[in-house]
């Protein structure tokens, strides 16, 4: 399983205003409550909202030395499907997983894109029932910690509080979610976390 081995490398896809960005920089940033090292960039400044944005998440047991765009990644993450396959699977490892937010089921995934490892999530319906917007960040996040050993639920939840609303909590994960000082928003975006965690299919063929 990926971030089982000491080097966990992730490339994210998506369009501008989805959140992938700060999407990997959430991840990092959980990464590093887990005494890793950590590194998360865009290949691009602010792009304009709509147009194809890439972003990468390195998370290592030991320093890391290398500071260019990740061309092999051991998982991608989709917020957009629209996006072409030709150009988020792209180097994609052969053991690697496709995260993506869709709403067909993964099995139809696996058979149409031909890969064989997925993780299959509606993100963007999570998110609007849950924060009332298509921002599927924090869904896709949900998503990806099934299969990420290297970093639990509760860091991403914590990260996520930390980077979107500059919360600092500390505490089980079920204490987060029922925290009185968390305002609507944080409370939707925890919602959205776990809810994408629970709903997601994984399927390895």
């Amino acid at each position: 399983m990926p971030g089982s081995s000491q080097l966990l490398e992730v490339r994210w896809h998506g369009r501008g205003g989805q959140g992938a960005v700060t999407a990997s920089t959430i991840l990092a940033e959980a990464a590093s409550y887990e005494g890793l090292y950590v590194q998360a960039f865009p290949e691009f400044g602010p792009e304009r909202r709509g147009a194809p944005v890439k972003a990468y998440t390195r998370i290592s047991r030991t320093p890391i030395r290398s500071r260019a765009p990740i061309a092999n990644p051991d998982i991608v993450v989709v917020l957009d499907p629209s996006l072409p396959p030709t150009h988020y699977l792209q180097g994609l490892k052969s053991d690697g997983f496709l995260v993506i937010n869709s709403k067909l089921p993964a099995r139809d995934i696996v058979s149409k894109l031909g890969v064989s490892r997925v993780v299959v999530v509606d993100a963007t319906a999570i998110a609007l029932r849950t924060i009332k917007a298509p921002i599927v960040n924090v869904a896709m996040l949900g998503a990806l910690a099934r299969v990420v050993s290297m970093v639990s639920l509760e860091s991403i939840a914590r990260a996520t509080l930390k980077t979107l609303f500059n919360v600092k909590l500390e505490g089980p994960l079920d204490s987060l979610i029922r925290s009185s000082i968390l305002g609507e928003a944080a409370l939707g975006n925890l919602e959205a976390l776990v809810e994408a965690y629970r709903l997601a299919e994984v399927v390895e063929v």
